[in-house]
């Protein structure tokens, strides 16, 4: 076994606390690395406040989106070397063998994807333990080529917010000559404008705060809209191909599908909770509603590709990992623009303390 050090979640209250675990053996088709940089979601939040009090026979150890170094690989791993710059994100494994797998969209597998942390091993039931730690190991097939001349902890975030929104991009085949809308320029929102305006569309935000249209001009959008301006949105009716809607709270959709053109499409990545739709609103335009989440294989490296070609990434505030309750508790009040990453050197350092 190879003996690590991490945080895992200490009460539902207390936050994370330093710890010693470890991880198995290296398999043939695993891949060891070395972590360093993982970056702070809000999932990571939710699992530390709502984690089990008893950490003995499964603790909490957050941490789903992180680059790192390859330290060593399996004997039957031939795509990665000691030393490569790697990415992971929050899929570790699937069962391969589904409708959805046999198409590279392992994040929808049938029979459940192997989450990052909070998963249960495929081959020995065990339960995933995450990446706020010094070293994962992760099955070769869902670890990702890192764009060397990217900064690295600017790249983690990539893994979970930054794929999140990519799949509906690319799924929708937003291009030159597409208007796409993003609604909340958050750490979801932040990326979709990014990327959506390196794919040559054009890009409306949408937002409560008049403080934010700056911003959301520095990140690519071409116009903001004030969600809360009744004459704003009516002026938008009909002029948007893709909405893409990542405000993390219940609200209504109507606004927004208002807006998009003849079979236009409504994708909500934000609140994944129930939601009440009039189908009229659908009814008028031939108009979708969708959903995505994360990302599969081939989207996930395309995505990397994607970013390494157009010098993308996310937004950070990179913060020693000593300070994680500290990045957890800023989270929580949305205090960030627009992803903490926490850098993981230190860990190593205690580990040896």
């Amino acid at each position: 076994m190879r003996t690590v050090t991490g945080y895992r979640a200490s009460t539902t209250t207390s936050g994370l606390e330093p710890f010693r675990f470890e991880r198995r053996e290296l398999r043939d088709d695993d891949v060891a690395v070395q972590v360093t940089f993982c970056g702070v979601c809000h999932t990571d939040l939710h699992a530390v406040r709502n984690s089990a009090p008893d950490r003995d026979s499964s603790p909490v150890v957050p941490g789903h989106e992180f680059v790192g170094t390859v330290t060593a690989v399996g004997g039957a791993v031939t795509a990665f070397e000691v030393g490569d710059g790697v990415a992971v994100g929050n899929i570790v494994d699937s069962c391969g063998d589904c409708d959805m797998c046999g198409v590279g969209q392992e994040n929808f597998c049938r029979n459940y994807p192997t989450l990052t942390y909070g998963g249960t091993d495929r081959r020995d039931g065990s339960t995933t333990l995450g990446a706020y730690s010094t070293e994962y190991v992760v099955r070769d097939r869902f670890v990702y080529h890192r764009p060397s001349l990217l900064d690295p902890a600017a790249v983690a975030p990539l893994m979970c917010a930054g794929i999140t929104v990519w799949e509906p991009l690319r799924s929708n085949s937003v291009g030159p000559g597409m208007s796409v809308g993003v609604v909340g320029a958050g750490g979801l929102g932040h990326m979709a404008v990014k990327l959506a305006n390196a794919l040559g569309a054009e890009v409306t935000v949408f937002t409560t705060s008049t403080g934010k249209a700056e911003d959301a001009s520095r990140l690519g959008a071409h116009r903001v809209v004030i969600s809360t301006d009744s004459a704003s949105m009516a002026e938008m009716t009909g002029k948007l191909d893709l909405i893409i809607d990542c405000v993390p709270v219940e609200h209504d959709p109507a606004p927004y599908l208002r807006c998009l053109a003849l079979d236009g499409t409504l994708c909500v990545v934000g609140h994944l909770g129930p939601m009440t739709v009039d189908t009229v609103d659908l009814l008028i335009g031939r108009k979708s509603l969708s959903s995505a989440g994360s990302g599969g294989r081939r989207h996930t490296q395309d995505l990397l590709d994607f970013c390494g070609e157009y010098n993308i990434t996310a937004d950070v505030e990179v913060l020693p990992s000593r300070q994680v309750n500290e990045a957890l508790e800023r989270l929580s009040r949305n205090d960030v623009r627009y992803r903490f990453v926490l850098d993981m050197a230190d860990t190593a350092e205690f580990s040896r303390g």
